[in-house]
């Protein structure tokens, strides 16, 4: 996508041709910043603390710092001790693990010699892979919208979303706004209520923050107002992202996630999610029971960050001294709440019918 005008990626080859290089997401809205990453240390922080977030973005991430981790030392004890520290960064997002895997079967089999530039050329091959199965996504979500602009004779149509799923969540294009990306570039009349996502607030800070650059009309809300929308008629369809998508169609994604997915239901608003392939976990048969759910630090619900009047930015507390908090990152909307999932491959039900038949390779690997 494009920052006044110039464009990028969410993550980069730097100009050295070895560091890597990522937009530092904990400095947005307020502040553009590029950060290198020169080892695999560099990429797991940036995973954990969260400079890069998002299923896809988060796999991309842990490719290259395999990379990075190749060019200092390509011993086989060094690509094992690469591969664990990464794979603990983050216990909820699939994509991390499909990433690791698909670099582990690559690199061990190659002598030491060939591992770094293997790794490069692999992780690169993620990214551009990502970039395009999300425009995919965005054509399959396109035609959603476009049947719900022709069903209002073409009268502005209202999408909630919740936390981020755009570009920045993944290499480019997102997951869930890519079909509104290419909606608003083909003309079609759209607006998008956008959910602020506490703790972290990714949709106040990231997911408005595109939308304004792409010059998508939103409007800003708490989290708990969606529901209310709904019963006043002015949400025509909900979609989001997810972290992990189980075989059954369970979809994990942001805490917060499944009440907007019940108010969805109770009020017949259509509730799609969109994915690409690798954010399928083929192995989990029962989301809402087996999907492990991150806990962070408590001093994200404890604090919040923002601007200052002053122009700085800082971290201010908004409860009592003392006061313990509990913050699970995530939760999982059961697949009988979802209207259907859109993938790369098209839009299908939420069941592991729905997935086979867009994917019917994975049937082969069916304990059934």
């Amino acid at each position: 996508m494009k920052i006044e005008g110039q464009p990028f990626r969410s993550i980069w080859l730097a100009e050295d041709g070895w560091s890597v290089e990522i937009i530092d997401q904990t400095q947005l809205p307020h502040e553009f910043r590029v950060r290198a990453l020169q080892s695999c240390d560099d990429a797991a922080e940036a995973i954990s603390i969260m400079r890069v977030r998002g299923a896809p973005l988060i796999g991309a991430t842990a490719a290259y710092g395999v990379a990075l981790a190749m060019r200092a030392d390509a011993s086989d004890g060094a690509l094992e001790r690469a591969l664990a520290g990464l794979l603990e960064t983050r216990p909820t997002a699939v994509n991390l693990r499909w990433a690791l895997s698909l670099m582990k079967a690559e690199l061990g089999g190659l002598a030491p010699g060939q591992r770094c530039a293997a790794a490069y050329r692999l992780a690169a091959g993620i990214c551009d892979e990502d970039v395009q199965t999300n425009s995919r996504i965005g054509e399959h979500g396109l035609h959603l919208l476009r049947e719900l602009s022709q069903a209002r004779q073409g009268e502005q149509i209202h999408i909630l979303t919740h936390c981020n799923a755009g570009w920045l969540a993944t290499v480019d294009w997102g997951t869930a706004l890519a079909p509104i990306y290419r909606a608003h570039d083909e003309g079609i009349a759209l607006h998008v209520w956008v959910d602020e996502t506490r703790p972290r607030n990714q949709g106040a800070a990231l997911t408005a923050w595109e939308l304004a650059a792409h010059g998508i009309p939103h409007d800003l809300i708490v989290d708990n107002a969606g529901g209310h929308l709904m019963q006043k008629g002015l949400v025509d369809i909900c979609i989001t992202g997810t972290d992990r998508t189980a075989r059954n169609g369970d979809v994990c994604n942001k805490i917060g996630t499944y009440l907007k997915a019940l108010a969805a239901a109770d009020n017949e608003v259509p509730f799609y999610v969109a994915l690409p392939g690798p954010t399928i976990d083929w192995e989990m048969s029962d989301g809402v029971a087996g999907i492990p759910i991150e806990e962070r630090e408590e001093c994200e619900v404890t604090e919040v960050h923002g601007l200052l009047q002053s122009g700085e930015t800082a971290s201010v507390r908004i409860t009592p001294e003392g006061v313990s908090a509990r913050n699970f990152a995530f939760d999982v909307t059961p697949a009988r709440l979802v209207t259907g999932l859109i993938t790369e491959r098209g839009i299908c039900k939420a069941s592991e019918q729905g997935l086979l038949s867009l994917y019917p390779e994975q049937g082969e690997n069916s304990d059934d």
